[in-house]
């Protein structure tokens, strides 16, 4: 890889008030201008719900007219001096940690869902970046987020008569995009230079204002590019290996030079999966140039700051290239600029360095980059910990060093208008900007009837959504005048409502339902108790059984007997899935756990009263409690098991039959009395607890803080401390095998085993070492016992440890160990040497 350079495009003039609200995706969760937007283009408001877009195409003539309105300026004057007033306002950020170590993080992630108005993203993956990105504005975290623009996004969806899937790949003008080309100090546009083999390319910048924060997305779409190299930012997940490769070094090299381009220096580089992992090598490489330091000095130094959260529950999951196309692409780099060995750089990512036959796994370099690692949610973080184990062979599953935040979404975007409004009685307009330590109890305070009345609100909206939706569906595809007429009657909104939208792909098992199809038909169509069912995904354009699923469900709702009950709209969006989460009545999901690392549609329906039935998977296995919601499975990891999927599927059947539906058809005085009430304390409980209001603060608490210090305090005096470090790695590891463990001397007494034993350190100081009991947890997920052995005395190189325990279990269940120490280093994470009494 060659060095970047930079040349300029004509800086653009300056924003009006208009443009500058426009501009900002804050209207993508603060609503108070969209009647301005929609005076100016009622029918482009309704379809694309993109400001910009109308600004773009609204004539000048009647532009001028409107803005001269006195009603339409008063509602303009009255949203900008809000936003501004919102903007120079301290957040919680401010007031809560005054003296923060962190001045700015930065945020990689390959896709940002925002607003359909920027259609950078695919799934879930987008959704939690984008949602991490408001809540960071609503509370002021200092995040700067870095991304791809790309010209095409990822597919759009259509499902033809028959149920089959076409990928439709609509051009993203950037014209027409909430975005503004990234200027320099003197207003001229950046773009940036990068040598790929056999060529030079041109970056450009892209700047989006989200609130109080920004995204940067870069392309390549340049003129001056050549055709192949226009289309490496044309297409999210799609195309060959050689084409992600490119993509992703696009990604981390070229965002981190961008940061450096801008000026801009944070302490925290936080990875959104191991897409952006190149990165942590361009992080290490401008703090070489930065203090010409060695690349080992660099990477320990600059590594204190890096965060990886990684969202793959099967290794399969992890992204790989080749060691040719990595010579190809890295070679050069790695030794002229990096100035190691390429096969140094191939060991970061494979578990066998010396093996030429294993690929780079970018999750390996993004692991092994970072002092902090993170799952997304409590179970994903015990499945991580088995997926990473392979890279600490001697360490007990339960201590390769993972831990996890659970993911959240970001209420404000995927709350209803009247489920705002709700929330805002109960709670007041700033409930999303603090610590929300009041919510819970506040919203036990709403009544049975107002709760109802939003549920009987909002479904009603989907029931009308729907048919709107599958009125156009029908014409487009050329549907009889009969047909289109039952689209329009389709549904009731009375009816029990579930929902079901989602990836289409077998590990998530969407077809659970139609295992017994004569049963679920008898239980849609009950005279009784009659439940409608709205579907909505998409499958991978290249996953032939994602789309088969699609194509099961599809044919099913054509079905004359159901025709009523069954939908399943295509080209799940974000418009979509905001109508989805607020008007469906029971969010269902069925994957095979645990192979859900967290998912996040179901925690957009607790805002709007929408409550889960959903398997003990991802989120959902720490949310669940039978006061909130239903269960599927029994909260075992089966994995791929037929006979299991069956059970499940008439578990489900079951759980629908002899619960859900008749507690919501049992109603006094209209009101389904138990069932509000389960709607309360999911509310109450569980939308505070899985926002993203609450992991921003804990990723800013508990990693971003933590983080700030140790890169400062490893990068002070040109990396001084990194250089320690790695003498005294060094060192331990040159004296290591020399570590001896003598026998074990074990008495109970007391209620208390007493241990001693005595260690053989070579030449190595105690000080240096953690000797301690460990025992293995109790149970599935515990922790292990972990307790440090005093010394009691030396002689030469021999040392006598001790500790008591209590007798609460086998005293055999404890084996003495011996772990390095010392402060600042992040053991096992940096450094995992380990020595077990045998």
């Amino acid at each position: 890889m060659g060095n970047f350079t930079y040349t300029h495009l004509p800086a653009e003039h300056t924003a009006n008030p208009i443009t500058e609200l426009a501009l900002d995706l804050r209207w993508s969760w603060n609503h108070a201008a969209d009647e301005l937007w929609r005076e100016l283009d009622p029918e482009l408001w309704e379809a694309t719900q993109n400001p910009w877009l109308i600004l773009q195409s609204v004539s000048q003539e009647r532009l001028q007219r409107t803005l001269a309105e006195p009603r339409f300026c008063q509602t303009l004057r009255q949203v900008l001096e809000s936003k501004r007033k919102i903007e120079k306002s301290d957040a919680w950020y401010q007031r809560t940690h005054p003296n923060s170590p962190l001045s700015v993080a930065v945020y990689f992630s390959m896709e940002y869902l925002l607003s359909e108005a920027l259609p950078v993203y695919a799934a879930g993956l987008g959704n939690v970046a984008g949602d991490q990105l408001k809540a960071a504005s609503d509370l002021n975290v200092p995040v700067i987020a870095i991304g791809l623009l790309y010209q095409q996004g990822y597919f759009r969806q259509e499902i033809d008569p028959s149920g089959a899937q076409i990928a439709r790949y609509p051009f993203n003008d950037p014209s027409q995009l909430p975005v503004r080309p990234l200027r320099d100090a003197e207003g001229e546009w950046v773009r940036m230079r990068v040598t790929l083999p056999g060529c030079t390319i041109w970056i450009r910048g892209w700047e989006a204002h989200v609130g109080r924060r920004k995204l940067y997305l870069l392309d390549t779409n340049d003129p001056a590019n050549p055709p192949a190299h226009r289309c490496i930012t044309g297409e999210l997940y799609g195309g060959d290996s050689e084409l992600r490769l490119r993509q992703e070094t696009v990604l981390g090299m070229g965002g981190w030079r961008l940061l450096r381009a801008l000026g801009v220096k944070p302490e925290v580089c936080h990875l959104n999966e191991g897409h952006a992992a190149f990165a942590v090598l361009e992080r290490a490489r401008s703090f070489m140039e930065d203090h010409n330091q060695a690349f080992d000095v660099a990477l320990a130094a600059t590594r204190a700051g890096n965060l990886f959260t990684t969202h793959t529950p099967v290794e399969s999951g992890f992204d790989r290239f080749s060691t040719d196309l990595m010579r190809r692409y890295f070679q050069r780099y790695t030794e002229d600029t990096l100035k190691i060995p390429f096969r140094e750089l191939m060991a970061l990512g494979r578990v066998n360095p010396g093996d030429d036959s294993e690929p780079f796994n970018m999750a390996y370099l993004a692991f092994r980059g970072s002092v902090a690692v993170n799952g997304v949610s409590r179970l994903h973080g015990r499945v991580s910990r088995r997926l990473f184990q392979l890279l600490y062979p001697r360490w007990p599953e339960a201590e390769v060093p993972v831990g996890h935040v659970t993911n959240g979404v970001h209420v404000p975007t995927w709350d209803s208008a009247e489920a705002d409004a709700l929330w805002e009685k109960a709670c007041g307009q700033e409930r999303w900007r603090g610590s929300l330590e009041y919510v819970e109890d506040q919203v036990r305070c709403l009544e049975d009837p107002e709760i109802w009345r939003v549920r009987t609100s909002v479904r009603k909206q989907l029931v009308d959504f729907t048919r709107k939706r599958l009125v156009a569906h029908r014409t487009s595809v050329g549907a009889s005048p009969e047909e289109i007429d039952a689209a329009r009657r389709v549904f009731d909104p009375d009816w029990l409502t579930l929902g079901f939208a989602r990836r289409f792909v077998e590990y998530k098992r969407p077809t659970m339902l139609l295992r017994d199809p004569e049963r679920l038909v008898r239980i849609l169509t009950s005279e009784q108790h009659p439940v409608q069912l709205i579907l909505a995904g998409k499958a991978h354009p290249q996953d032939a059984t994602g789309q088969a699923l699609i194509a099961a469900w599809y044919q099913f709702s054509r079905r004359p007997e159901v025709a009523n009950h069954v939908v399943f709209l295509e080209d799940y969006d974000m418009m979509l899935a905001q109508e989805l989460v607020a008007g469906v009545d029971v969010w269902l999901n069925t994957p095979r756990r645990p192979w859900e690392a967290s998912g996040t549609s179901g925690m957009k329906v607790l805002a709007n009263g929408g409550l889960n039935a959903s398997e003990l998977d991802g989120w959902w296995a720490e949310a669940y409690a039978p006061d909130v919601g239903w269960a599927i499975g029994d909260g075992g990891d089966r994995g791929y098991d037929p006979d299991w999927d069956a059970a499940e599927a008439n578990a489900l059947y079951s759980l629908l039959e002899g619960q859900i539906i008749p507690e919501f058809y049992n109603r006094d005085e209209g009101i389904p009395r138990q069932w509000v009430a389960r709607i309360r304390e999911s509310m109450a409980r569980l939308t505070p607890r899985f926002s993203t209001n609450r992991a921003v603060r804990q990723y800013a608490e508990e990693l971003y803080h933590p983080l700030a210090s140790a890169y400062t305090a490893r990068a002070r005096n040109r990396g001084s401390a990194a250089i320690d470090l790695l003498a005294w790695e060094r060192a331990l590891a040159a004296g290591w095998r020399d570590v001896r463990f003598g026998p074990v001397n074990i008495s109970t007494e007391g209620g208390r085993h007493c241990f001693r034993v005595e260690v053989s350190l070579g030449g190595i100081e105690p000080a240096d070492v953690l000797v301690e009991l460990f025992a293995d947890p109790l149970e599935s997920g515990g922790a292990p016992f972990r307790g440090a052995m005093e010394l009691a005395y030396a002689v030469k190189d021999r040392y006598l440890y001790t500790a008591s325990v209590p007798g609460v279990r086998p005293a055999e269940d404890y084996t003495p160990r011996v772990i390095p120490r010392r402060d600042g280093v992040f053991i096992p994470k940096e450094f995992a040497l380990i020595a077990w009494q045998k």
